[in-house]
């Protein structure tokens, strides 16, 4: 086991959804997986080990913020040597052609953290999508005919920001904020894994429109899918 995460060798998959929500990965497990195996329960991060039509799939709940996604996306990568490490998180929409409900694939993580500081590199990391994650999921998508949005989002250190400018993010092109993207591609870039950031829209910053915590856990299923 790591630090974090009870499971042993060859309990994870070597692809994993990571929902912020450790309730939220209960309810994948027990929706979209078959011979389910909870493998972690650690701070009540639930970790969940399944088949999805055959293939084995892990669910790992992450806690909100890019301190804790680093935390555990890091360990996944380094002491289980998981590959494809998909987000499937909430975001809060920015742009006028963005609505409640919208599915986005993050393709790159625009932040106003310090997150990558810690890589000591000589300039500002572009953390961004892996591509063949990005190319199966917009295929899976058409196949399923979900709609959806690809572009820029906003990876934020604070939920509450009386000071934010989200006109200006959203002048820039960028979809939505939420708060772990940049975390997740970056310790993916360092390991050389691949990641993906499938979010859907559960609020609207700019408009004020909302759903409900329990909408957020169980009715988000197109980007679970």
């Amino acid at each position: 086991m790591s630090n974090h995460i009870a499971a042993k060798k060859g309990e994870i998959a070597k692809t994993v959804l990571l929902p912020g929500d450790p309730l939220r990965a209960r309810f994948i497990a027990e929706t979209f997986l078959e011979d389910v195996k909870c493998y972690n329960e650690i701070r009540g991060m639930y970790g969940f080990t399944g088949r999805y039509k055959g293939a084995e799939v892990s669910v790992q709940g992450t806690g909100m913020g890019m301190p804790s996604m680093g935390i555990y996306s890091w360990e996944l990568m380094e002491s289980y040597d998981v590959q494809n490490l998909i987000r499937v998180g909430t975001a809060g929409g920015f742009g006028d052609e963005v609505k409640l409900r919208d599915v986005i694939f993050a393709m790159s993580a625009s932040t106003n953290s310090n997150y990558t500081d810690a890589f000591k590199l000589p300039g500002k990391l572009s953390p961004t999508a892996s591509f063949k994650l990005f190319n199966e999921a917009v295929k899976a998508a058409e196949r399923l005919e979900i709609p959806f949005k690809a572009g820029s989002v906003l990876s934020e250190d604070t939920f509450y920001n009386p000071y934010g400018e989200p006109e200006k993010w959203a002048k820039m092109g960028v979809l939505a904020a939420e708060m772990e993207c940049a975390a997740l591609y970056s310790n993916a870039a360092f390991h050389g894994k691949d990641a993906l950031c499938i979010l859907t829209v559960s609020n609207h910053i700019i408009r004020g429109e909302e759903t409900t915590a329990e909408e957020r856990e169980r009715s988000f299923t197109d980007m679970m899918k």
